[in-house]
């Protein structure tokens, strides 16, 4: 992606999108297969620019350390929790220094101040932190000219990485479709993950996709706080959770050729059929009462649902028409969750990245 214009100097700008899960979601931990996409409904935007020293900036909101009162910050900790966006900057340039000096990547002199800027939904299932991640490994890309020398395929383990310095636990999903943005058909099977050291990720043409909406909270504070034994489990051979993973990861595969085939009626009974599974698996307690009632709201006229990610929003899918998404409006409203189209952001890969995947 391109550097955005700016009037200072030297300054990059750059912006990654919040995505949504749309079908195998978790199997992409689980050497599974996803497809996922960007919207433009919400995105971060990182800025860099170059200054005496290395400087990253606090934002006034998100990482706010000052308060009216000890009421203000134990309220403020249970609604947004202890940390905002300088841990991420933090990380993302630890790991970006760190990669490059293991694979001999020469980085130049110079310092510069990073900031940022957000209005994703925090603890809503659309990837808020791995966004600001994204856009400053782009600007740091840039800002050192090394673009050509980091494949685009391996960015989105960076990124992974940052955040799992910061006890952040997440597959890899949501950070290939924020590095390629558009619509991706992912394969995390173990087969590439050894072979290639990451998965095969192959761009889908947007035009595939229906009319979608996001439904999400404007509080989910109270969303699944439950441990989940899923990942133990699938460890331990627990025949259950493989072969219902493995249906999940299958239901991407058909999804594809849904979407290829502009069969929509078999788009909506995957979609119902993986929140089903996800939630045989996960349990109720762990995915939460609101973000049950979310999808019931969604069915309740007819719509499919299932989770944009791990909960927090909900991606449905009106396969009636107009007549059912105004059901949907009413019903959503009626039970104070918000809803809105979803706007599909397409590809923002630079021309350098797309020849270097094409090469591959």
């Amino acid at each position: 992606m391109a550097a955005e214009s700016n009037a200072s100097p030297g300054c990059i700008e750059h912006r990654a999108y919040a995505r949504v899960g749309l079908l195998g979601n978790p199997s992409d931990v689980y050497f599974g297969r996803t497809i996922s996409f960007s919207i433009g409904n919400f995105s971060a935007s990182v800025r860099l620019e170059p200054s005496e020293n290395l400087v990253i900036r606090p934002h006034p909101k998100h990482d706010l350390v000052s308060f009216d009162s000890l009421r203000h910050l134990v309220s403020r900790l249970q609604n947004e929790g202890y940390y905002g966006g300088v841990r991420l900057l933090m990380a993302i340039c630890n790991v970006f220094y760190r990669y490059c000096s293991d694979k001999n990547i020469k980085l130049k002199e110079g310092n510069f101040t990073l900031s940022y800027e957000t209005n994703i939904p925090r603890q809503a299932g659309l990837s808020g932190s791995s966004a600001i991640v994204c856009a400053a490994l782009n600007c740091l890309l840039d800002f050192y000219k090394v673009r050509h020398l980091v494949r685009v395929q391996i960015r989105p383990d960076l990124i992974l990485s940052a955040e799992r310095e910061l006890g952040i636990i997440a597959g890899l999903q949501d950070r290939v479709a924020q590095v390629y943005g558009g619509l991706v058909y992912m394969d995390f099977s173990k087969e590439n993950m050894d072979k290639l050291g990451h998965g095969v990720y192959i761009p889908m043409d947007i035009k595939l996709l229906p009319p979608l909406h996001l439904i999400y909270a404007e509080n989910p504070s109270d969303s699944g706080k439950v441990h989940s034994t899923v990942r133990r489990r699938w460890l331990d051979g627990d025949k259950f959770i493989i072969s219902s993973m493995e249906e999940v990861a299958k239901i991407a595969l058909d999804g594809r050729e849904a979407l290829t085939k502009r069969n929509h009626s078999e788009l909506a009974k995957l979609m119902d059929s993986n929140f089903d599974l996800r939630r045989k698996m996960f349990g109720d307690e762990v995915l939460g009462a609101l973000n049950i009632q979310m999808i019931e709201t969604a069915r309740s006229v007819g719509a499919a649902a299932k989770f944009t990610g791990s909960g927090g929003a909900v991606v449905a899918f009106c396969p009636k028409g107009p007549e059912q998404v105004k059901l949907l409006e009413d019903a959503c409203l009626k039970a104070g969750f918000l809803v809105q189209p979803i706007l599909v952001v397409p590809s923002v890969l630079a021309d350098e990245d797309l020849a270097m995947i094409s090469s591959c």
